[in-house]
């Protein structure tokens, strides 16, 4: 959960007032006004001043909070919340992203929520994160858990940046700002772009989208889908900029990516209008029993991505919104572990790579269990100890072939 997460109790809370006598920082962006505004208030998903969710949704922490320090500050909880050695970033990312892909799709997790995806020989990039902290503050807030694979000057051309909602783990304004150079056209939810062109992006490079609408870059379209979360980036949460799911389809490839999402049956329902996808890029951490109705646990990113494929365990599923950033209770390393529990459950396919590392969907990536060497364990245990029911050191290195033998 971002920091800006825990400011907003309920979906449709009142807006606070601005505190009297302090300037805005501009990394809380700007309110939607004017022509923008009007737009929002025509959105069929905008009620009683505020966006909705697609199912009733609560998006501050259920049950008491009592609960939830004592997890929270408990040191050995506290340590097992990082790693406990460095995170082994993939060291040739540059060069092997110099040749085309042979497929006609690369995906590139560079960390968090950002993907580098290459489809049908366009490239579009997903809430790019590169900032140190997600945070307003440079002082303050959560801290990369390890570095970006590559510099953001040497990601190379770009078609698109998408932009899934505007939290801070998701929208980095020194990264948008350092974005607007490389020509790219941002394409994001109704209201984001108020924030883009408070940053210098120009309005004509801005193309906002409600749930259901498409754009299209480049050859390749790129269609806004619903998603179950919220927004906000300072005191004043005024629920005035909409979060979304992505698909991006291009002649030969079609590619899903979740944003922040709790579940919700109306993954079933983007499949039936868009998939199968040959890849979908689910959002599996930052989760907990306080919060369940905004973010996913592995099962239930695994369940989305079945119900997306149309029930059947086809194309990949990248775990995605883990690994880089200590946004919450549960230890650094169990949503790779769920994940790969949950497909092992599936008979489905998923790829986790390290940071940085590129693959090809039709070709797959062995599955290596990279985390374990460096996720902190519990006191007092081994590394079974420390893991996900179920989870078996037989999964390592099961090349995608392989996992779909049984499938």
């Amino acid at each position: 959960m971002t920091a800006s997460d825990s400011t907003e109790p309920q979906t449709r809370r009142r807006p606070l007032g601005r505190l009297p006598g302090l300037p805005r920082p501009a990394a809380f962006g700007a309110d939607p006004t004017g022509e923008r505004m009007a737009r929002i208030r025509r959105s069929p998903h905008f009620a009683d001043g505020v966006f909705t969710n697609p199912v009733a949704s609560r998006i501050t922490p259920s049950g008491s909070l009592l609960k939830f320090l004592p997890t929270y500050f408990r040191k050995e909880d506290r340590i097992r919340r990082a790693p406990a050695g460095t995170v082994p970033v993939h060291p040739t990312t540059l060069a092997d992203l110099a040749a085309a892909p042979a497929s006609g799709l690369r995906l590139t997790w560079m960390g968090h929520s950002s993907v580098l995806a290459e489809i049908d020989g366009r490239r579009v990039l997903f809430d790019p994160v590169w900032g140190e902290r997600c945070s307003p503050f440079t002082f303050a807030g959560p801290r990369r858990l390890h570095p970006v694979p590559v510099p953001l000057s040497e990601v190379g051309p770009l078609d698109a940046v998408v932009i899934s909602h505007d939290h801070y783990d998701h929208l980095d304004m020194p990264t948008i700002q350092a974005l607007v150079g490389t020509g790219a056209a941002f394409v994001v939810p109704l209201g984001v772009g108020a924030h883009l062109e408070h940053w210098g992006v120009p309005p004509g490079r801005i193309t906002e989208l409600d749930w259901h609408e498409s754009t299209e870059i480049a050859g390749v379209t790129l269609t806004a889908t619903p998603a179950r979360h919220f927004c906000g980036r300072a005191l004043r949460n005024t629920q005035h900029t909409l979060w979304a799911s992505w698909v991006v389809a291009g002649p030969e490839h079609r590619i899903f990516h979740s944003g922040d999402t709790g579940y919700f049956p109306g993954f079933a329902d983007i499949g039936a209008a868009h998939g199968p996808f040959d890849a979908t890029m689910i959002q599996i951490g930052a989760y907990s029993e306080l919060w369940p109705d905004i973010h996913m646990t592995p099962d239930e990113g695994m369940r989305a991505h079945l119900d997306l494929q149309g029930g059947a365990p086809s194309g990949i599923m990248l775990p995605i919104h883990w690994g880089t950033f200590n946004l919450a209770p549960h230890p650094w390393e169990e949503p790779a572990e769920g994940s790969v529990t949950a497909a092992e459950t599936a008979g489905a396919t998923v790829v986790i790579p390290r940071p940085g590392e590129p693959f090809e969907p039709a070709a797959g990536l062995p599955l290596e269990l990279w985390w374990r060497a460096v996720a902190a364990r519990p006191e007092g245990g081994g590394r079974e100890a420390g893991l996900t029911a179920g989870v078996r050191d037989s999964t390592v290195a099961v090349p995608r072939k392989q996992a779909q033998a049984h499938l």
